[in-house]
């Protein structure tokens, strides 16, 4: 398999507030992790930025000016509790889409098979108009959308392992029946949605809640018997992952107890299904995993898989 791994050492100037979880640490970790011998085949590339018009797909013109107009020059300003901008916050929010971006562009052209974008901030939070929990802009939507926009994808699907339910993708994508996305999280959990009765409008969402301190056995048996079938009826010509590492038993935000092995698994589940639809095209994007080494661990593990080497 070919692989692209994209990123950009902008990422590394969106800083936090101390103590914050959604800390620079995570990137260096992972760029640690995937530094050694096992993953010299990766590809790499730098995430470009994004325009506005790549914005648009998915957000209002009034998000976008909102999110540049509270860009500090200092310090950190606030839009709500848990999400921050430090002066480098906006070009690391916008690579992070044009990095999802170029991967689409990379695997649809056959330049690589599928990819993995190493970027933050997250995205599965933000909706159409409102940045929260930790993200700004719905940066795998928006490759989804670009994907049938911008290279003529009929139909595509978004699936999302990450702790917390992904309401922005959900948001973005409720009315757009090309689209299915699919979500396990923990409930009760931030942000407060995600219930198996949030459907879509045209039935194109699957929510998948799972009870805290479920472990391995409970998440392959939802992706089993729910999941994947929504998927391969769906007959997406695009896979997209959402890769959040934060359902994982080390992780301090949450209370599942997940392993690197539950991540590899339905990685491969997810390229069995995209072998069969989607001529193996996958793009998968960081989303949660704040405990440092479970994430340098379980983002190996999964891009192991990516590049036909895992499970």
């Amino acid at each position: 398999m070919t692989t692209a791994l994209i990123t950009h050492s902008a990422c590394l100037a969106h800083t936090t507030p101390p103590g914050h979880p959604e800390q620079v640490a995570r990137l260096t970790a992972i760029n640690a992790a995937l530094s050694g011998a096992d993953f010299a085949a990766l590809s790499r590339f730098d995430a470009p930025l994004c325009s506005d018009a790549d914005l648009l797909l998915a957000h209002p013109q009034s998000h976008i000016d909102a999110i540049r107009a509270a860009a500090p020059a200092s310090g950190f300003r606030s839009l709500d509790p848990d999400t921050h901008m430090s002066p480098g916050s906006l070009e690391a929010a916008l690579r992070a889409v044009g990095g999802a971006m170029l991967a689409v562009d990379r695997v649809i052209a056959g330049k690589a098979d599928n990819a993995f974008v190493a970027m933050r901030p997250p995205g599965h939070h933000a909706e159409k108009s409102r940045a929260m929990g930790f993200c700004f802009f719905g940066n795998i939507a928006l490759a989804a959308i670009h994907a049938m926009e911008r290279h003529g994808l009929d139909r595509v699907a978004i699936v999302d392992f990450d702790v917390h339910h992904g309401n922005g993708t959900q948001d973005i994508v409720w009315e757009d029946k090309r689209i299915l996305f699919v979500s396990s999280h923990q409930v009760p959990l931030y942000p407060g949605t995600g219930a198996a009765d949030e459907t879509g409008a045209h039935g194109n969402v699957l929510n998948l809640p799972l009870a805290p301190e479920a472990g391995g056995q409970a998440f392959r048996q939802a992706w089993t018997n729910e999941a994947f079938p929504a998927i391969r009826a769906h007959r997406p010509d695009m896979l997209f992952i959402s890769a959040g590492f934060d359902g994982h038993r080390d992780d301090p935000l949450a209370n599942l107890n997940l392993t690197e092995d539950d991540f590899a698994w339905v990685t491969q589940q997810i390229c069995d299904i995209a072998d069969e639809t989607a001529d193996g095209r996958v793009v998968s994007a960081l989303e949660g995993g704040y405990d440092l080494h479970a994430l340098a661990a379980s983002v190996a593990a999964h891009v192991k898989v990516l590049m036909g080497r895992g499970q």
